[in-house]
């Protein structure tokens, strides 16, 4: 059977997530704002989960519709087919959210959404009291000018949650957009990578389960392996097609350094988490220090922002060392995500080409210098 499913994305990665749609073949792909739409089978719901790096998590459309009225939403809900989608012991909490519609309250929309639904399943189970005690199937309404689109979370937990992440840093870069920066950054395994702001060394384990094509989320649970309708069988095939093409013996040269000696440890004992007890180098030390034998590479950071005025001087004074740094590695790609609006002119060069990207709720500038092309031998 064939489902419409959404992939949400932060804002600026709609075309990252479409990307790897496609190169998962999932077929009809849309990109729209703050989502992709495509479809897939029952192993598709499966494949998508186990397999995006960059998108939120991924719903499945039960209906979609115009509604001006409250009798209209609530009418246009209970002809859905829910009793397919939702058992007479799950626990369905209803979401919400309005944008330019005029059925803008949104705790009345939900709570309409829920009873509509509650009326469809006592009809096809035949009990008036629904306990909510069995599998999570997360609906959201969600109206955008007077369109209200009804979902079902497939994923539970967002799909950032990867599982190899209990040690983090105060203010950490979430999985899925470390991920977008790597696939924007165009890096092969066979090129050297650095994070010299590792933290909790998250873009150094991503990059390495990309270099051995390790799904990323093979070591977690998700919603749908619950629901009573979807075929244990097809998860199952989807976890052993992600056994069959993980690489595990594919080498790579990552490494990530922190001027924070218990950053470093918490980088060291994720990445064992991850499946990297030694393939992944850390090292405590400035930025400024870094050096590497290769002519080639690529060089991905997270660098504090300099948010608070206190920190502003000392944040812009190393901008200014990383581009002094640089200057020694010509043919080096730099790939650096921050708020600071002037960093161009403190690195000491004008970008290549710069991303908008929100970290969080901070909109943020990817700023990328593509290095100079090796010279023939």
């Amino acid at each position: 059977m064939k489902h419409t499913l959404l992939a949400t994305a932060t804002m600026g990665l709609e075309a990252v997530v479409g990307k790897e749609l496609k190169q998962l073949g999932f077929e009809n792909i849309q990109v729209e704002n703050g989502r992709v739409r495509f479809e897939a089978d029952d192993e598709g719901i499966s494949r998508a989960n186990l397999w995006l790096r960059t998108s939120d998590r991924v719903k499945l459309v039960i209906g979609e519709f115009k509604a001006y009225t409250f009798d209209e939403l609530f009418e246009k809900t209970k002809a859905l087919p829910w009793a397919d989608y939702i058992a007479g012991d799950a626990e369905f909490p209803v979401l919400g959210r309005s944008v330019k519609s005029t059925l803008f309250s949104i705790s009345d929309c939900q709570a309409i959404v829920k009873k509509a639904i509650v009326e469809k399943l006592k009809q096809k189970h035949a009990i008036t009291w629904f306990e909510e005690k069995g599998p999570l199937s997360r609906v959201e309404v969600a109206l955008h000018k007077d369109t209200a689109l009804l979902t079902l979370d497939t994923s539970g937990e967002g799909l950032h949650k990867r599982g190899y992440r209990p040690n983090q840093n105060q203010a950490p870069l979430k999985e899925t957009l470390a991920a977008a920066m790597i696939q924007l950054a165009n890096w092969h395994s066979d090129i050297p990578l650095h994070d010299p702001f590792c933290g909790s060394g998250t873009i150094p384990i991503e990059a390495a389960m990309m270099a051995q094509n390790i799904a990323p989320g093979v070591n977690r649970s998700f919603c749908f392996e619950d629901w009573m309708w979807f075929p244990e069988s097809a998860h199952k095939r989807m976890l052993e097609e992600a056994e069959d093409v993980a690489k595990y013996d594919e080498p790579f040269d990552i490494t990530g350094s922190d001027i924070d000696r218990t950053m470093i440890e918490t980088a060291r004992r994720n990445a064992i988490e991850a499946g990297f007890p030694d393939q992944i180098y850390f090292k405590q030390m400035q930025a400024r220090d870094f050096s590497s034998k290769h002519e080639k590479g690529v060089l991905i950071g997270n660098p504090p922002y300099g948010e608070r005025m206190t920190d502003k001087q000392g944040v812009e004074e190393l901008y200014k060392d990383i581009g002094t740094m640089m200057r020694n590695y010509p043919h080096w790609s730099v790939y650096i995500i921050t708020t600071h609006e002037g960093f161009e002119g403190l690195y000491g060069k004008k970008a290549t080409k710069k991303r908008k990207l929100y970290n969080g709720n901070l909109k943020t500038h990817y700023y990328q210098y593509w290095g100079e092309k090796m010279p023939r031998k």
